[in-house]
């Protein structure tokens, strides 16, 4: 099997539990694997997509707190929807777009351009090692023992997801809690990550059409720094 065929069925066999659907009709993931990544030096196009995205998240919070942004304030809507106390533990766009008012954090260059491209597009977006994940992902409802990587206090834990919490998971455990708050160290990109896999969650009022312009946009970036990548897609709606 070529790594192409690999990564369509990779990506054919991620499913989302018609649980979570029931939560929110209205949610669509766009699943990208990019291959042929590198993980160079953070360059003046990547450095100029980073300065864009501070700059657009200060223009969008001159006006208005950021929790009444559109897509920010469903997705608060969202968690409160499976438990969860939005302003204690915020979504992933949320918490990037009040950072990106004052900078951006680094973290590494691939980390770097999705996290521009979330603000920019004002969508949550994940990225993670492909060679690292063991089985399908899948978005699930948590039943409360699934092992969860993290650290704490520097050390490395193994923590779990409450009863009902919505999680990205694979075989060996949970990558990603509460929908899009935090992701797991164990699938982590890195600077030796080649082949990435990246999930753009939406809902309404993000239209299918801005859920795809988003995810042209990490294509372009990484792109402009090996213009040999290759992508595979694929968009998981309730239908």
């Amino acid at each position: 099997m070529s790594n192409a065929e690999a990564h369509e069925t990779f990506l054919n066999s991620a499913t989302v539990d018609p649980a979570v659907f029931e939560l929110r009709p209205d949610y669509r993931a766009l699943l990208l694997v990019i291959e042929g990544l590198d993980a160079a030096p953070s360059n003046t196009a990547s450095d100029d997509l980073i300065h864009a995205a501070e700059a657009y998240a200060r223009s969008l919070l001159a006006d208005r707190p950021v929790e009444e942004l559109p897509h920010v304030a469903v997705w608060r809507e969202a968690y409160r929807a499976f438990g969860a106390k939005p302003q204690r533990t915020r979504n992933s766009l949320e918490a990037l777009t009040r950072r990106a008012a004052e900078g951006l954090p680094r973290v590494n260059p691939l980390t770097d351009i999705y996290n521009a491209i979330s603000v920019l597009h004002q969508v949550p977006v994940g990225g993670e090692d492909l060679a690292l994940y063991a089985g399908p992902a899948r978005l699930a409802r948590a039943l409360g023992d699934e092992p969860f990587e993290a650290f704490a206090n520097g050390e490395a834990i193994v923590d779990h997801p409450s009863a009902g919490e919505v999680v990205w998971r694979d075989d060996a455990g949970v990558t990603c809690r509460r929908w899009n708050w935090r992701q797991g160290p164990r699938t982590a990109l890195s600077d030796g990550t080649t082949t990435g896999f990246f999930i753009f969650d939406a809902l309404e009022p993000m239209t299918d059409d801005a859920l795809r312009a988003a995810g042209d946009a990490l294509v372009t970036a990484l792109s402009a720094i090996n213009p040999a990548v290759s992508v595979s897609q694929r968009l998981v709606t309730a239908q």
